[in-house]
């Protein structure tokens, strides 16, 4: 095993190095973007619902690279060198890299399985106004807090009521369609996805499966064996995702999906006995 434990950061294998420098790259791009251009880099690269306007196929590669703040980067890049450079070195760059993108696209996968899930009656209630609008529906809407969902949203909410005050009810009905709907629309485009921490979960449940009984330290300090540390890790996503009712904007399911399709795609490997 000892030829398996992370080396420095000077002699790293390639596709390590390679994601680590891609990834960072990227980071700077956002801050100068957003400073210089005004422009949203991870709302253009991110991974949006693939029923909204701002989606686009090449997203479930490209999400996988940027990151919402400094400590996502710095916690996940940690992670890839960590394990990444130990699975590189025994699995070799073309295994490695694959297995990388494949949990990675898995977790973006998972991630809409469950917006779906929770997305479609929102979206359901809202085409159905749109087909059939009347006063009644939309103060129905109003007080189910909907529009509260985001600040755009409220902030169309304020602006379309100073709108409608001197129309009559033709008017006010018409105008409440088209605002139903920009919040449609809304609605679909807010979800967004950045991150390689699907990738880096189905690295540490390979991790876990290759090297078992490698210890893992926790802050530094507390020993683990790596197959309790991944089941351990596991649960706590499990019943993050599932009792996040009020949302840490952390996609903990799609943290599963990579160690789900890394599960997957390993047992895979075995039965064909490429590992």
């Amino acid at each position: 095993m000892d030829q398996y434990k992370p080396t420095g950061f000077k002699m790293l294998p390639d596709v390590v190095k390679n994601l680590l420098i891609i990834n960072g790259l990227l980071f700077l791009a956002t801050i100068a973007c957003a400073n210089v251009f005004k422009i949203d880099l991870a709302d253009t690269l991110g991974l949006h619902y693939f029923e909204a306007e701002k989606f686009r196929p090449y997203q479930f590669i490209t999400y996988m690279f940027m990151h919402g703040s400094f400590m996502h980067i710095f916690f996940n890049m940690f992670a890839l060198w960590m394990f990444g450079n130990v699975l590189e070195n025994f699995w070799g760059p073309k295994r490695f890299l694959t297995y990388y993108l494949i949990t990675g696209i898995g977790a973006a996968l998972t991630h809409y399985v469950v917006m779906y899930y929770q997305i479609s009656p929102i979206i359901d209630t809202l085409n159905n106004y749109i087909a059939n609008p009347d006063v009644y529906k939309f103060n129905e809407i109003g007080s189910s807090g909907l529009f509260a969902a985001s600040s755009e949203i409220m902030n169309h909410y304020t602006q379309f009521k100073t709108t409608i005050a001197s129309m009559n009810d033709t008017q006010s009905l018409a105008a409440s369609v088209e605002f139903i709907q920009q919040v449609k629309i809304d609605y679909l485009n807010a979800p967004n996805v950045v991150g390689a921490s699907g990738s880096v979960f189905g690295l540490l449940l390979a991790f876990g499966m290759m090297f078992p009984n490698s210890l893992i330290y926790v802050y530094f300090a507390i020993p683990i064996k790596a197959k309790y540390f991944v089941m351990i890790y596991g649960v706590i996503e499990l019943y993050s995702g599932i009792s996040n009712s009020a949302g840490d904007n952390v996609a903990h399911f799609a943290h599963l999906g990579g160690m789900l399709f890394g599960i997957f795609l390993i047992l895979y490997w075995k039965k064909r006995r490429i590992l």
